[in-house]
C-alpha cells in the first residue's frame, strides 16, 4: 500500500513597508522635500516640528484643481499624523511656499513622529543633522 503525502504550498505576503509620504490633499503626494526644524522642551514632554516647503507642487496650477488643502498628513505604515496648521506664504501675490507646524504633546508622540521622520528620510534619501 502506498502512502500519499499531501504538501500544501502557501504563499505569504511578506510584511511590506509602505513608503513614508506627506500629503496636503488626501491621495496626492507632495514631491518637494521640506526643510524641517525640530524643537523640544527641556523635560522632553512636548515638541514642535516646523515644515517649510519651497515652491511645493501642491501650489502648481495643475495640482490645485485636485482639491483644497485640508491639512498636512504624514503617512507611513503605522498610520497618519496630521495637523491643520498649514499656511501659504506669498510673494508679489503668488504663492511661494507652505509652512506647517506639527505639535507633539507627549514623549510618545515625539517618538512616533521621529519614527515617521526616519522612514521619510529613508524613502527620500534625507539625513538628520543636529543643530548646535
Amino acid at each position: 500500500m502506498r502512502k500519499i503525502i499531501r504538501i500544501h504550498l502557501g504563499w505569504r505576503v511578506k510584511n511590506q513597508t509602505m513608503d513614508a509620504k506627506i500629503q496636503f490633499i488626501r491621495g496626492l503626494d507632495e514631491k518637494v522635500l521640506p526643510d524641517v526644524r525640530l524643537t523640544r522642551s527641556r523635560d522632553g514632554s512636548t515638541g514642535t516640528a516646523t515644515f517649510r516647503f519651497k515652491n511645493p507642487n501642491i501650489l502648481d496650477k495643475s495640482t490645485m484643481k485636485e482639491g483644497e488643502i485640508t491639512g498636512m498628513y504624514l503617512i507611513d505604515q503605522e498610520g497618519v499624523l496630521e495637523t491643520r496648521d498649514v499656511n501659504a506664504r506669498f510673494r508679489n501675490g503668488k504663492p511661494e511656499s507652505i509652512e506647517s507646524i506639527y505639535i507633539m504633546k507627549s514623549p510618545e508622540a515625539w517618538d512616533r513622529f521621529m519614527r515617521f521622520m526616519e522612514r521619510y528620510g529613508e524613502t527620500n534619501g534625507l539625513v538628520f543633522t543636529k543643530a548646535n
